[in-house]
């Protein structure tokens, strides 16, 4: 399953370490950003590109309106507010969700699924597709770029922006496990926030551990358990 990266906009601490906590319930989400108003956003997004935007309304000097009036191109926004007056004006602009506060974490799950769904729909048709072609990757690690059969791959583990990745040998390489994912096919799957494994190279889940082929042993942790279970249930 794709990670969606969040950016959170809003100017109230507390509002913003909901958003956040709330996100560490759901696996798949993962805050690359937060931000205390709508010119951090713009700074942002200028040269990063994020899947979901939570986005206060009233922030100081402009509002979540206004920015959103400035974007010829946006993420899917999820508005995050305590004026219900502003929700038809933030429909006619495309947003995917209205949240008003306080909002609950099923309220959140809701317009979260809602991404969710539509980000489906539009990948299907292009997952179908790239997942009989996606054999081999090319990594960097020092000077070389090497192409690696995902065969060849048993896990990777997170090493700050850079990944190891774990074959009959470990390789180093720059790039973060988030975006690196995006790149594998569905044979890989995260299992902790620091490691993703070879479902090909899954031989028993014991405890909290997940046991592969070769005998390494790592963790699985409470949050994506169930999505690895899922995935077993379906073979």
């Amino acid at each position: 399953m794709k990670v969606l990266q969040c950016l959170i906009a809003d100017d109230e601490p507390i509002a913003r370490q909901i958003i956040e906590n709330y996100t560490k319930e759901i696996p798949y989400l993962e805050v690359v950003k937060t931000c205390k108003n709508a010119f951090e956003v713009m700074s942002y997004l200028q040269s990063n590109t994020v899947d979901i935007l939570f986005l206060d309304i009233n922030m100081p000097k402009l509002s979540g309106i206004s920015l959103l009036k400035t974007m010829q191109q946006k993420p899917h926004v999820i508005i995050t507010t305590a004026y219900p007056e502003y929700a038809v004006e933030g429909f006619t602009l495309s947003v995917t969700d209205y949240l008003l506060k306080p909002f609950s974490l099923e309220r959140f799950l809701q317009a979260v699924g809602k991404v969710m769904q539509t980000t489906s729909i539009q990948q299907d048709t292009v997952v179908i597709e790239q997942e009989k072609k996606i054999t081999s990757v090319y990594v960097k690690s020092d000077k070389k770029i090497i192409k690696l059969d995902l065969d060849e791959i048993n896990y990777i583990e997170a090493y700050g922006n850079y990944i190891k990745i774990y074959t009959e040998e470990m390789i180093l390489t720059p790039i973060t496990l988030s975006d690196f994912l995006e790149k594998l096919s569905s044979d890989f799957i995260r299992t902790h926030k620091s490691f993703v494994v070879n479902f090909n190279k899954l031989k028993m889940i014991d405890g909290n551990q997940i046991i592969l082929q070769n005998n390494s042993k790592l963790p699985i942790s409470k949050s994506y358990r169930k999505i690895v279970l899922d995935r077993i249930d379906k073979v």
